[in-house]
């Protein structure tokens, strides 16, 4: 129930205000029973305690926040050291909120921009296909950066990243043309409607126009509720495919997965690239000193957090819409790639 405060709460639960605060603060001079039950139906009501209006003047203070989908992407940190550099040369301070995996980053996002009045937020990370009505919930400018998006939420939020769907089809491109046709993906879960689906359509376009058949059996699908951009989840998924091992290129659509998955293919006795070809996504600092050095698209991560901070600065005073930002990624060629060779391992 929107707008619902303290008095609210007590009084559904034929209560008194000091009672629900003694609830909400894990006072031990509570009943048990009470104290459940509140907690019921505060959770039930989805009610957001407002701390911030203890204390109006924080309202104008000088912040905005990021909020992060995906902990074990490393890929993220590099871009959250570039946005603070880009809030201090603003005079503005950093909240970052981490949101795990299985976490709605919208009703995240809800929650910081009534708890912390942030005068922006940056996403960084996540599924943008939300209602339109809860969107608007928010209420300020906010910023979706490294995240594609398509259809008419462009409208409610600027976006900066590169073309995830181009990108993919530019690796996945470059591998067919060493001769690879059997090119195992790791990818995110099967419910992912945002970067996740892009990569996996721009893997499948580039087969399609090379005419060569899409097989599922190729393709590991991240579990939504388990699994994160992790390098043990890469190690878990390579695995999985191997067992079948029936691919002379493996590319993963983040670097932190494909550097897991060369584990994986180390420890089956697997030459890299002699045997399989390994390629990732995002170009890392991390890929460039890992032996063999990996193959990947770089996100100028520079750019993208300049860009992202430029424009929700731009649209808090109003200077700016929301509006799409594309950059260039950089296919960078290293030692994990090869000619194929070899028969499907």
């Amino acid at each position: 129930m929107a707008g619902m405060t303290i008095k609210d709460i007590a009084k559904k639960c034929g209560v008194g205000v000091s009672t629900v605060s003694r609830a909400m603060n894990n006072h031990p001079d509570i009943n048990q029973e009470t104290k459940d039950m509140i907690l019921r139906v505060i959770a039930e009501s989805n009610y957001i305690p407002n701390n911030s209006a203890r204390n109006l003047k924080r309202s104008d203070a000088r912040a905005i926040a990021v909020l992060v989908k995906g902990l074990g992407n490393t890929f993220f940190g590099e871009l959250v050291s570039g946005l603070e550099r880009e809030c201090e040369k603003k005079g503005y301070s950093c909240i970052l909120q981490h949101v795990e995996e299985q976490d709605n980053e919208l009703d995240v996002a809800l929650y910081v921009a009534k708890e912390k009045k942030p005068r922006g937020m940056i996403f960084l990370g996540g599924n943008f296909s939300h209602p339109r009505e809860k969107i608007q919930q928010l209420g300020i400018p906010c910023v979706l950066s490294t995240i594609c998006t398509y259809g008419d939420q462009e409208q409610s939020f600027g976006t900066v990243s590169v073309d995830d769907f181009l990108e993919s089809r530019k690796m996945t491109e470059y591998l067919l043309g060493l001769g690879h046709e059997k090119i195992a993906l790791l990818t995110a879960p099967r419910e992912d409607e945002s970067i996740g689906k892009l990569r996996l359509m721009g893997y499948q376009k580039a087969l399609e126009e090379h005419g060569i058949p899409f097989r599922e059996e190729l393709v590991a699908y991240m579990d939504a509720t388990e699994d994160r951009y992790s390098f043990a989840t890469g190690y878990r998924m390579a695995k999985k495919l191997l067992e079948k091992r029936d691919f002379t290129a493996l590319y993963a659509t983040s670097d932190t997965l494909a550097i897991g998955a060369c584990r994986a293919l180390k420890e089956a006795g697997l030459d890299i690239p002699g045997d399989c070809s390994v390629a990732g996504f995002d170009g890392m600092d991390m890929g460039a000193y890992y032996i063999p050095s990996l193959t990947t698209i770089r996100q100028p991560v520079g750019k993208i957090a300049s860009a992202s901070a430029d424009l929700l600065f731009n649209m808090i005073k109003g200077k700016e819409k929301p509006k799409k930002q594309i950059f260039e990624g950089e296919l960078l060629i290293r030692e994990s790639t090869a000619k194929r060779n070899c028969n499907p391992i």
